[in-house]
């Protein structure tokens, strides 16, 4: 007797709902069933193929972000903003007076006047040195005359070397410090160190500042803003530097932003097996702001699939099915592999085609009136 070989992945007749009568389901003219159960038309949409959505979280750009410190200890005399203040570039924020700035203004003053001696002793070496050469000339002097005016003349040279090495350390001290050379006294004012917005105060009028290193004000150029997403484990292989993202938030529902992944975390959260990726936006309009909430999209290629609402969707032990019907009060069960879902709608990748009539609602009552699986 001959034997045919059965393809691999199949299922056996039995199980294939189109080629088995006993899995077609049938409700007589008149069943009130038929009035509950809703048919309708596949319909067929460009959808994307890959889709991930995660949470979504503005940031300010570390790169335009400042922390403003006071470089010496002082009492804040004024403070020129306040929070929400848009500021320039050396814009004055505050006024202070420290005995530490007025020590380093000294030392600023005591190198220059250095500069200055040392320069007028070189003059007059250089002078000594010229007269003595004429008279060793005329020879009225020995020449050892002659040497040690040149030895002295060059450490005149050296020393007024040292003082400028000196006095550009005092200058740079001071220019490090924020403080300004001309500025002598123990009052200063403190400047912004780039153009953006104050987005943080932690000082007052009047206090004393002794926590040197610790911010008293945070500047932030929010020109562009960063979204950061912690992106699940399973679907971070499917995003890449460069790859678009739709950023949607809470404060503004009807708009979205498309921007491109600048970078991906190369480290995964060992709690929550997340991988952190970053986008920048353009803000030009300000309305982004630090620490607003929402969510990223990322889809890759569209293609054409069919398009059908999650309530036609019956789930069992063997996959999830649809009812298509075959003819007015007949269905049968079609197994479906489904792909991303939109809204109330989910693509179906195998199963189904467009015009295909299935049931998409009362799906259930046909559950009772057979044995319902594919």
């Amino acid at each position: 007797m001959a034997c045919t070989a059965k393809p691999q992945g199949e299922p056996p007749p039995a199980q294939r709902p189109a080629e088995s009568a006993a899995r077609l389901i049938v409700l007589p003219t008149g069943s009130p069933m038929l009035a509950e159960i809703q048919v309708e038309s596949v319909a067929s949409a460009e959808v994307p193929t890959i889709e991930v959505v995660a949470p979504g979280k503005l940031r300010a750009d570390p790169n335009r972000l400042a922390r403003v410190e006071l470089p010496v200890t002082g009492r804040i005399t004024k403070v020129l903003v306040a929070v929400g203040d848009s500021v320039g570039e050396g814009q004055p924020l505050m006024e202070v007076d420290s005995p530490e700035a007025a020590q380093f203004q000294s030392a600023y003053l005591e190198a220059r006047a250095s500069v200055a001696e040392s320069s007028a002793a070189l003059s007059k070496a250089e002078a000594d040195r010229d007269r003595i050469n004429d008279l060793f000339e005329h020879k009225a002097v020995a020449r050892k005359e002659v040497l040690n005016a040149e030895t002295e003349l060059e450490r005149r040279r050296q020393e007024l070397t040292q003082a400028h090495a000196e006095a550009k350390q005092a200058e740079g001290r001071l220019e490090i410090l924020g403080l300004e050379p001309g500025n002598f006294g123990k009052s200063f004012v403190l400047r912004a160190p780039l153009a953006g917005k104050v987005i943080e105060m932690n000082v007052a009028p009047g206090q004393f500042w002794v926590a040197v290193g610790t911010p008293l004000m945070t500047i932030a150029d929010l020109s562009k803003v960063w979204v950061t997403s912690d992106v699940p484990e399973r679907d971070i292989g499917k995003i890449r530097i460069g790859a678009l993202l739709d950023v949607e938030l809470t404060a503004f529902p009807d708009r979205s932003w498309r921007v491109a992944v600048v970078r991906i975390a190369d480290t995964v959260d060992p709690k929550t097996h997340t991988v952190t990726v970053w986008g920048e936006i353009d803000n030009p309009e300000g309305l982004l702001r630090p620490e607003m909430f929402g969510r990223i999209r990322y889809v890759n290629e569209l293609t054409t699939l069919p398009l059908i609402p999650n309530g036609a969707i019956v789930q069992s032990e063997s996959g999830p099915f649809v009812y298509r019907q075959v003819a007015p009060g007949s269905f049968e069960p079609v197994a479906v592999r489904l792909g991303v879902r939109h809204g109330e709608q989910v693509a179906v990748l195998s199963g189904l085609t467009e015009g295909d009539r299935i049931v998409v609602a009362g799906a259930m009552l046909l559950e009772g009136a057979g044995s319902g699986q594919p």
